[in-house]
């Protein structure tokens, strides 16, 4: 099968291709060891089209810059169950950012994002402000919010243009 293709199981078990709409990397942060939400995450994000690269839990901030250079993927999706998602996203969108090919590549974070509710809607501004397309935190409908996100994604997400822009 060529590299734009996912292998389903249809009926009686035989394997059926579709086309994906793009490579997405699933992962949380250092500090998180949690897993079911990847694995949700990964089920989620492919039922929608897409292959997903699951990089696991307590990935360190190099590995997470690495796996996103090596692959190129077509968006990021970080998830926190921990409450430490703030801090750590705070910390590692700065080095996608900067890491050449991921300055362009949609990255989302969501979970538990504090420790605390109160201070959800500051939080998320922040990260919003540092460089993440969309926060997702715990509370009104994030997985209804993130579907909507997802469907709204050009097919092969964003990337730079020669000039090292945006390109739309």
């Amino acid at each position: 099968m060529s590299g734009d293709t996912l292998p389903r199981r249809g009926p009686g078990g035989a394997v059926a291709a579709r086309s994906s709409r793009g490579t997405v990397i699933v992962t949380s942060l250092a500090s998180d060891s949690h897993t079911w939400n990847l694995v949700f995450l990964q089920l989620l994000i492919e039922e929608c089209g897409y292959t997903v690269v699951n990089l696991g839990p307590c990935v360190p901030d190099d590995v997470l810059v690495a796996e996103c250079q090596a692959l190129e993927p077509d968006m990021v999706v970080i998830s926190s169950v921990n409450g430490h998602g703030y801090q750590d996203g705070l910390r590692v969108i700065g080095r996608l950012r900067a890491s050449g090919p991921s300055a362009a590549t949609p990255v989302v974070i969501g979970g538990k994002l504090g420790t605390d509710n109160a201070e959800g809607a500051v939080r998320a501004a922040e990260l919003t402000a540092a460089g993440f397309d969309a926060v997702f935190e715990d509370g009104q409908d994030p997985v209804g919010a993130f579907r909507g996100f997802l469907a709204a994604l050009p097919a092969a997400g964003r990337r730079l243009d020669e000039a090292g822009q945006v390109a739309r």
